[in-house]
């Protein structure tokens, strides 16, 4: 069976691999080149400029070309993995690997660099001279001792940042995973007795990580094939005799006495339960080779119930996984012109790392872990890889201690405003809900969640009482609610830090169907059915909890259909004033912001329903910041074609046109030529936007699902809402895709006063 899968996983890697094209990199362009002023901007001759602007000034290069964000992976493949002296040429797959995780956790691109150069000194030659090409270089897969010869001369004479990853990432993870165990522990760095069976480069890191964060030197065992380091050794390295003990020859088993933490980075076996149980109680086990451990950890647990145990596997709890790291050093220091990676901007990275694990897991970790459980202990010493707040915590850390120790040749002053353009960044939606956040925080407004017991809207709420001023109102069984809380690993109590109310058991019953009934008595609805609805319909329970002024506003629909909810929405709260006008979606694109409506509301608007729609889309517009470009569109270009649509909007034109508008809008016209300037110049000469649309008014739902279902599936955009307009943010309706981010920035807009959107 193990054979079989292992078959099975070498068949799906190099699938992997050679599919659809080769390989896991390629190149692309940033600018355009289209025609012949480009090209002569591109290259001759006004490339020329861009390089002479350089020769003005070297720093310049970070402004017109890619070096500032460039970094060089570079290796000569003596030490690959766990496959050892491969070659250069055979590491290729490591290094194009290691390119996409910095491109895709940090945003920052790279060339990998395989050389056939086995000589240290010569090898440090080749990297040095390639300062010019890059803002950093990565070394990799270099064995020892060669790699800390390598990293000294490139770090002596290069200007840059020079990490090698094998040793410092690892340290740097283990740091942070020391300093949580410790913490849970209840010991201290100074106290701890250490073993260790790591004497190559990795494991030498590690111990001098560990010295900074506050271990003794004397207090350190390493152990290597050879036994024990000790001064009476003759075959010890500059790195491994700083570690000798006084003591004379002795094995793994005659030093493991008493110990605090193992930390193995050797071979498969090599501690032994009966060595586990000699160990210091609470043992903090940090088992990292791999594939095999040097014990496996159902074996340590059942040696040292209490052990705190650390792998290099993702198939076991805390991995020690250097993609943690690495990604965000270099994007620190890379933002902030840094000129070496310091000890202090390491340690930053330990305790940025390290504080992110105590925090509650984000949403985004957990739908990439699904089934396990996410929150701060023995089984959760440091966040996972695809965290998101990575990046803003770990990389601002770093950005800050460069500043700080004065190795920044671009230092950032706003230390904080950085952190949110890197939030932003990862976040898509963070830049662009800023305003409406901000706006959210100037009151306390109480948000129900008709379906409190979905993880998403607990997450949601969770993240609510962190970020913002509105407190959450879960409707919802609080015994569920508390359940999924804890698998969802959320530090929260029900009781204490959200309102809940129990459609099996709420002391407001009598008086909410009593409401219910009250409104809909004329409407065919008796006092059992009004009964029966607010036990069983959550969606109704919330609208009259804002009709009754207990709650501010209501969000509904992570299941079910949007008519379904809108129809017990507009039963409870519609008013004269107060009705559904349409949705309106933001669509988070590559290129920026693009709102769509209406999706969900008007099926085959009227005129009069078109030009509510664009009014209220342009005063929603505004709540973002930004200054709404509407345009409405339809089969019928600027009167060529007298179709269903195109009188329907011409008619919507008349009624827009009746009195005077504080926004932009133009049409009838086809998406493109609302998207592109020049197409509707062509077309239409002297038109009212400026530039391109970035609201879409559509004549039927049909149309406006469409392009929104399609710019999600094929060009990746992010949605934000869709927000209900015209029930003066009283409710929203969100759709069953949303995630716990998207019903956080929902919150926020549903927790906007009224007075800043008119």
């Amino acid at each position: 069976m193990e054979r079989d899968s292992n078959a099975n996983l070498r068949a799906a890697a190099l699938d992997y691999h050679r599919h659809p094209r080769p390989g896991k990199l390629e190149v692309r362009a940033t600018k355009p080149l289209a025609n012949g002023r480009d090209l002569a901007r591109a290259y001759s001759p006004g490339v020329a400029e861009a390089c002479l602007e350089i020769v003005r000034d070297p720093k310049t290069a970070r402004d017109v070309t890619t070096r500032g964000n460039l970094v060089g992976v570079v290796t000569n493949g003596t030490a690959v993995l766990g496959l050892g002296d491969i070659g250069a040429l055979a590491s290729k797959p490591v290094m194009e690997g290691k390119a996409v995780l910095f491109k895709t956790f940090a945003n920052i691109d790279c060339f990998d660099i395989e050389l056939n150069q086995s000589d240290p000194e010569k090898l440090a030659e080749i990297v040095c001279a390639l300062e010019p090409t890059f803002g950093a270089i990565n070394l990799e897969d270099i064995k020892a001792p060669d790699c800390f010869i390598v990293e000294r001369i490139c770090r002596e004479r290069m200007n840059i940042p020079v990490f090698h990853d094998d040793q410092h990432g690892t340290a740097i993870v283990v740091g942070a995973a020391a300093v949580n165990a410790l913490r849970l522990a209840g010991k201290a760095f100074e106290d701890i007795r250490i073993v260790s069976t790591g004497g190559g480069a990795a494991g030498i890191a590690c111990l001098d990580m560990l010295l900074k964060l506050g271990v003794q030197r004397r207090n350190v065992w390493l152990v290597d094939i050879d036994g024990l380091v000790h001064d009476g050794r003759t075959d010890l390295n500059e790195q491994k005799a700083a570690y000798a003990q006084p003591e004379g020859p002795a094995g793994l088993g005659d030093v493991i006495e008493g110990a605090d933490l193992f930390l193995g980075l050797s071979g498969p076996d090599l501690l032994t339960p009966e060595m586990v149980k000699r160990m210091a109680p609470r043992p903090i086990i940090f088992a990292l080779a791999n594939p095999n451990p040097e014990i496996a950890p159902e074996l340590a647990r059942e040696a040292a119930p209490d052990a705190i145990i650390a792998t290099g596997r993702s198939d076991f709890p805390n991995q020690v996984n250097n993609v943690l790291c690495f990604p965000f050093i270099f994007r620190g220091a890379l933002d902030v012109g840094a000129t070496t990676i310091n000890d202090e901007m390491k340690i930053a990275c330990v305790e940025g790392i390290a504080a992110l694990a105590r925090q509650s897991s984000s949403a985004e970790a957990a739908a990439a872990y699904q089934g396990e459980k996410l929150s701060f202990g023995p089984d959760y010493l440091i966040p996972k890889p695809f965290d998101p707040r990575l990046m803003g915590i770990v990389a601002s850390a770093v950005a800050r201690a460069a500043c700080e120790t004065g190795v920044a040749e671009r230092p950032i002053e706003d230390i904080a405003a950085y952190k949110r353009k890197l939030d932003g960044s990862v976040f898509r939606s963070a830049l662009i809900m800023r305003p409406v956040f901000e706006a959210a925080g100037t009151t306390e407004r109480r948000i129900a969640f008709a379906e409190g017991e979905d993880e998403r809207v607990i997450r949601a709420a969770h993240a609510m009482l962190e970020e913002t001023t509105d407190r959450p109102i879960l409707i919802g069984r609080p015994d569920v609610v508390a359940q999924r809380a804890e698998r969802a690993g959320l530090s929260i109590e029900v009781a204490r830090d959200f309102e809940i109310v129990n459609p099996e058991n709420d002391a407001r019953y009598r008086e909410y169907w009593g409401t219910y009934h009250e409104i809909m008595q004329r409407r065919g609805v008796t006092p059992d059915i009004a009964k029966a609805i607010m036990r069983t319909n959550t969606t109704a329970i919330g609208a009259v909890m804002v009709h009754r002024g207990e709650a501010d506003s209501l969000i509904c629909g992570t299941f079910g259909q949007f008519q379904w909810h809108l129809n017990y929405v507009s039963q409870i709260l519609q008013t004269p004033r107060q009705h559904p006008v349409g949705t309106l979606s933001l669509m988070m694109l590559g290129d920026g912001p693009l709102f769509i409506a209406d999706t969900q509301v008007n099926n085959v608007p009227t005129p009069a329903q078109i030009a509510a729609t664009a009014i209220a889309a342009a005063r929603h517009i505004r709540r973002f910041g930004i200054v709404p470009q509407v345009a409405l569109c339809s089969h019928s270009q600027f009167g060529n074609s007298n179709c269903d649509s195109g009188v329907r909007v011409r008619g919507a034109l008349e009624i827009l046109d009746s009195e005077p508008r504080d926004f932009a809008y133009e049409g009838e016209m086809h998406t493109d030529a609302a998207l592109d300037r020049e197409i509707r110049e062509r077309i239409f000469p002297g038109s009212r936007l400026d530039g391109a649309a970035n609201c879409l008014i559509f004549s039927g739902i049909d149309a406006a699902s469409t392009a929104r279902n399609l710019l999600k599936m094929k060009a990746n955009a992010l949605e934000i809402g869709p927000i209900l307009m015209g029930m003066g943010n009283r409710a929203h309706i969100v759709t069953p895709s949303i995630s716990a981010r998207g019903l956080l920035n929902m919150s926020a807009i549903a927790g906007t006063p009224v007075a800043h959107y008119g």
